[in-house]
């Protein structure tokens, strides 16, 4: 298989005339940290193509500055994807003139994908002010994240939903997750399940728990009070990404010639509350904003915070990385939970298996601190599974066989991205 051909074909296959679909099947709509990392690599493909991607999503930006983590393909029957666009019923609070969307959010790496897609393609992107027209955007979701989603008083980001973290199915949320009563599956139809095997997927029991997450989210109008919310978590992933675009937001603010200093000085800030609260025992963990309790479980998104720049505790969580729980520099690819947890399973979503996007933006933070060689293991190992197992979803970390949808876009948009950079 030539990787890169392939890799190019899935994202021309995945192309929507103005944004990428995941996953054709299982996911027909637009996602939206799928589409910043799908960004980073069509920015080899075609730069104009990558800005159009940006573009799209904050299209559909609530006017609180929220991104919603899907935003849905009108051609689309509402029955094809669940729970489906009437179901969140987004256009109650943004109005008939938006397009139809989710009402939680996904990590932020919107800015550090606009500045690297920018770099790809300077003159192009200077002619069509798309850093200028993406700026403001981009302010206004990170100062909803800053304002309204500081539940706990501590100066973090609370994720409000598992979605909301990317990584759905961890088993670092069951602890948070056990206090909600799940809704009955026999009221609704699992669409993942039409095209994944159920012993790759969330419980029926688990889903049912997301399903009254939205409800009650949905049934408050998406207010983000912290009433509101039985699940309310500060996410070590979604605030390292939240620091790591501030770095970016500097660099875009020198470009259109706005202040960069606030972004630096929002970074420092970001990076010493997340050491403070979140740090223990060699890696980031959740902190529980009800139970007011860390969550101490072995998580890949304890690795992700290395993508913050100048972080005191880097050396500690590549420990972690190589280690028994991880075991990086021997897998070359870094699963999704701990080895040595009896929960970990290495088929199941977000609970062990392999995913491109983590090990992509953890061999960014080994770079950033400078751990060149372990960086360099990891780009191979995934490099290696992307030709073994095709462009899947997620990998069995042992074996490099692949999991979940096929077709999957940023598993090619970040394969072209490894493959166009060292």
């Amino acid at each position: 298989m030539n990787t890169r051909s392939e890799a190019l074909r899935v994202l021309l296959g995945n192309w929507r005339g103005y944004n990428t679909v995941p996953a054709p099947d299982l996911y027909p709509h637009q996602w939206s940290w799928d589409s910043a990392f799908i960004a980073i690599g069509t920015r080899h493909l075609s730069p104009l193509r990558a800005q159009r991607e940006l573009e799209s999503l904050f299209g559909a930006q609530w006017d609180d500055g929220r991104v919603p983590h899907i935003v849905f393909d009108p051609a689309t029957p509402d029955e094809g994807y669940f729970p489906g666009p009437s179901f969140w019923n987004s256009k109650s609070v943004t109005g008939p003139g938006v397009a139809a969307t989710s009402g939680i959010v996904q990590p932020p790496v919107h800015a550090l994908a606009a500045w690297e897609v920018f770099q790809s393609d300077p003159d192009t992107a200077q002619r069509r002010r798309f850093l200028q027209r993406l700026y403001p955007k981009l302010v206004a979701w990170h100062e909803y994240l800053r304002c309204r989603r500081d539940l706990g008083g501590a100066g973090l980001v609370s994720i409000v939903h598992p979605w909301e973290s990317g990584m759905d199915n961890s088993p670092a949320w069951d602890p948070a997750l056990a206090r909600v009563r799940p809704v009955s599956m026999r009221r609704y139809r699992r669409r993942d399940l039409d095209h994944a095997d159920a012993s790759q997927r969330p419980t029926d029991e688990d889903y049912g728990r997301y399903v009254r997450l939205v409800e009650t989210y949905r049934d408050s109008g998406y207010a983000d009070r912290p009433e509101v919310h039985e699940f309310a978590v500060e996410d070590p992933l979604t605030n390292a990404l939240l620091a790591a675009s501030e770095e970016a937001m500097a660099g875009i603010a020198d470009e259109v010639g706005a202040p960069a200093a606030p972004h630096l000085a929002e970074l420092a800030r970001l990076r010493e509350a997340m050491v403070a609260r979140l740090f223990s025992g060699g890696l980031f963990h959740p902190f529980d904003v009800r139970s007011g309790e860390l969550t101490e479980v072995g998580s890949v998104a304890g690795l992700v915070p290395l993508v913050v720049p100048d972080l005191p505790v880097a050396e500690e969580l590549i420990a972690t990385a190589t280690g028994p729980r991880f075991r990086a520099g021997e897998l070359g690819v870094v699963p999704s939970f701990d080895l040595t947890d009896e929960r970990f399973d290495p088929a199941r979503y977000w609970r062990g298996p392999a995913w491109f996007n983590i090990g992509w933006l953890i061999r960014r933070g080994l770079l950033t601190h400078g751990a060149s060689k372990l960086a360099e293991v990891l780009r191979s190992g995934y490099l290696e599974v992307a030709e073994r197992a095709g462009f899947r979803e997620y990998a069995d970390p042992h074996r490099a066989t692949g999991l979940g949808a096929h077709r999957f876009a940023w598993t090619a948009a970040l394969t072209l991205d490894l493959i166009e950079t060292r």
